[in-house]
C-alpha cells in the first residue's frame, strides 16, 4: 500500500529527525526546507538524496505537510504559504508546536487543508540520537483526521495523548516548567555545588537527580525527601543563612525560597508536616526575602 508522500518546512533538530523517522517507516519524503549551514549539514546528514526546496514547493509537493518552525514564526509561516497557493483542499498540514492548536493554521484551514496540532514531548538534538526515543505526542486534531495523527505517532513508535485546543497552553506550560526549570535548577546546584569546593558537581548530583527523578515519575509527592517534608526547621535557616553568606546571585536565591515555599504547602496539603510546622517554615522563608530586599535596598 503506498504511503502519503511529506514534506517538512523548517528541517531543524526536530524537522529533520521527523522525517528521517517517517522516511525509515516508508513514508516518502519529497523535500524539505531550510537555509542555515548547520540546518544544511543536518539535511545532507539525516535525509540523504532528499531535495531541499523552497517553503512553496515543498508544499506544492507534499501529501502531508509538517511546519516545525518556532512557536513565534508558526502564524506568518501558515500565512505566506496560504498566500502562495501551494496548499491545496484536502491536504494535511501539522505543526510541531506545543503551544499551538489548531487556530495557528486558520489561514490554511481556510483553504480547505486538514490541520494538526502533532507536538512531540521531548528535547532533541538533531542527530540519530534522537531516533530511538519514542516521545508522546500532544495531538489536537478534527475527529476525522485523528486516524492519520495516530498513524504518524505510531510509526515514529512515540504515545499518542489527545490535548483539547483550549489545553494547549496548559499544556505546554507544563512541559515547560518540567524541562526548562529543570535545567536551570540543576544548573544553580552546580554552581552552589562548586562555590562550595565541588570539583565534580554534575558527578556528586547524577545519582540524587536520577533517584529523584525516577521517584517522582513513579509516586509523585510520596518521593518528597529532605528538610521541608521533615520539618527541620534549623537546617532550612541554616540554608538560608548560607545563601545570604555566600553572596549567591539574587535568581538562585530567590529560586531556593519559592520552591521551598511550593514543597511546604504540597507537604502540609499531602499531610507528611503539620500547619504549624509549615507556617514555621514560610516565617523563616519570608523573613529570608525581608533580609534580601533590605540588602538590595541598601545598595541604592
Amino acid at each position: 500500500m503506498s504511503r502519503l508522500s511529506m514534506g517538512v518546512v523548517g528541517a531543524g533538530k526536530v524537522g529533520s529527525v521527523l522525517a528521517a523517522r517517517l522516511r525509515s517507516a516508508g513514508y516518502p519524503v519529497v523535500g524539505v526546507s531550510g537555509r542555515s549551514a548547520a540546518t544544511r549539514l543536518r539535511i545532507s546528514t539525516l535525509l540523504p538524496g532528499v531535495s531541499v526546496l523552497e517553503p512553496a514547493q515543498v508544499a506544492a509537493a507534499a501529501d502531508v505537510l509538517i511546519l516545525a518552525v518556532p512557536d513565534d514564526d508558526l502564524i506568518a509561516v501558515a500565512e505566506e504559504l496560504a498566500s502562495s497557493g501551494a496548499v491545496r483542499p484536502g491536504q494535511y498540514v501539522l505543526h510541531t508546536s506545543g503551544r499551538h492548536g489548531l487556530d495557528a493554521l486558520a489561514a490554511l484551514t481556510r483553504l480547505g487543508a486538514r490541520p494538526i496540532a502533532f507536538h512531540p514531548a521531548m528535547t532533541f538534538t538533531g542527530t540519530a540520537v534522537d531516533f530511538d526515543r519514542g516521545p508522546v505526542f500532544g495531538l489536537t486534531a478534527a475527529p476525522a483526521d485523528r486516524a492519520l495523527a495516530e498513524e504518524l505517532v505510531a510509526a515514529l513508535r512515540g504515545v499518542p495523548m489527545w490535548v483539547a485546543e483550549s489545553d494547549r497552553a496548559l499544556y505546554h506550560a507544563a512541559l515547560a516548567h518540567g524541562a526548562n526549570h529543570l535545567v536551570t535548577l540543576v544548573a544553580q546546584s552546580m554552581d552552589l555545588l562548586r562555590d562550595a569546593g565541588a570539583q565534580d558537581p554534575a558527578g556528586v548530583l547524577r545519582p540524587l537527580l536520577t533517584a529523584a527523578l525516577d521517584n517522582v515519575l513513579a509516586y509523585g509527592d510520596a518521593a518528597l525527601t529532605g528538610p521541608v517534608v521533615r520539618g527541620d526547621v534549623t537546617t532550612i535557616r541554616a540554608h538560608v543563612d548560607a545563601l545570604a553568606a555566600a553572596n549567591v546571585d539574587d535568581a538562585t536565591t530567590a529560586a531556593y525560597l519559592e520552591l521551598a515555599r511550593a514543597t511546604a504547602s504540597r507537604a502540609e496539603a499531602d499531610r507528611r508536616i503539620a500547619p504549624a510546622t509549615a507556617g514555621t517554615i514560610r516565617q523563616v522563608l519570608d523573613e529570608a526575602d525581608w533580609d534580601a530586599m533590605a540588602h538590595i535596598a541598601a545598595g541604592f
